[in-house]
């Protein structure tokens, strides 16, 4: 196992310089200069030619790039152009709401979505089957933007059930409970495409596993079913549902950016919205470059999972 742990870890060396190069050129290369952004009614020819030489915006992009990198590598990540604060101070203030949301909507869509897939298998073509595969249809295609936009609209406005967005309450909050009631909304609508996703491979693979000698082996053995479901059937799907919520993972990351903007929570998603309208490069390169180590050692961790489910994985 250490060897494949070695091996793993080995393997997402390349990965990581892959992602830093395609995430600092992206960035880069976006329309507009940062030094007229970040000037704005001051921006005349010659400021903005002193401000890009201060920033070594005027120098070479390989040169650029090796100069971010090295800083990068040495826990410096520039310093925020718009906030005037170190760009690693500032991920640090927003990484915490951003995995509390991501945890909670990948918790749920782990939980429902599993459950859900299990339930449909073992009715395969019965009403509970059918209902949940509407259900996990309209779910996998409901834009997640969409649906909490009208969650705002039904539960806070109409319901005045949950508030409309931000962490805590401005007054008299703080607490846990607040913070579970303010999680509520968004939590949900990030969950609900990747519970979806979850539920239907999760159904796939249980019918797969039924189809399996073992399985059988065990039913003729007299075992009850909710053995064989548990112990045989489920735990062996489980061996393949492991990347999947790996990578499920990756999507809830991903779709915190837009959530976060819609119910207005302090996470990384709505700092690198307000830092890509900014202008604000190295507060951006910095948030995208959290987000994408935060997905390669989520799937670092999956893989890892995953052999331990099956220990035959790390001797291949």
């Amino acid at each position: 196992m250490a060897s494949y742990v070695a091996r793993r870890l080995l393997y997402a060396l390349p990965v990581l310089f892959g992602i830093s190069v395609i995430v600092f050129l992206v960035i880069s290369l976006i329309p507009g200069d940062p030094a007229t952004a970040i000037l704005g009614s001051f921006a005349t020819p010659e400021n903005v030619e002193r401000l890009n030489r201060q920033l070594g915006l005027d120098r070479p992009l390989p040169v650029q790039y090796l100069t971010w990198l090295g800083g990068v590598l040495d826990g410096d990540f520039g310093r925020s152009f718009t906030l005037n604060r170190p760009v690693l101070d500032e991920l640090a203030d927003r990484a915490g709401p951003t995995l509390i949301l991501a945890a909670t909507a990948l918790v749920l869509c782990a939980i429902l979505g599993l459950a859900a897939g299990t339930v449909a298998a073992v009715h395969q073509y019965g009403w509970p089957d059918r209902i949940l595969s509407i259900l996990v249809l309209i779910g996998i295609s409901t834009p997640s933007f969409w649906l909490g936009l009208m969650l705002i609209v039904l539960f806070s406005i109409t319901l005045g059930w949950f508030p409309t967005g931000d962490m805590y309450s401005l007054f008299g909050g703080g607490g846990p409970l607040d913070l579970l009631w303010h999680l509520t909304l968004p939590a949900t609508a990030l969950a609900v495409v990747a519970t979806g996703v979850v539920a239907r491979l999760t159904r796939a693979n249980v019918l797969e596993v039924f189809r399996q000698d073992h399985v059988r082996t065990a039913r003729a053995k007299g075992l009850r079913e909710r053995t064989v479901i548990r112990r045989h059937a489920f735990r062996n799907a489980l061996v393949n549902l492991v990347p999947i919520l790996g990578i499920q993972a990756g999507f809830v990351l991903g779709g915190a950016v837009y959530i976060e903007e819609i119910f207005q929570w302090p996470g990384l998603g709505r700092m690198l919205v307000t830092a890509i309208s900014t202008r604000d490069i190295l507060l951006v390169q910095g948030g995208v470059m959290v987000i994408a180590v935060a997905f390669v050692a989520i799937n670092l961790v999956t893989d890892i999972v995953q052999a331990l489910l099956d220990p035959r994985i790390a001797v291949r």
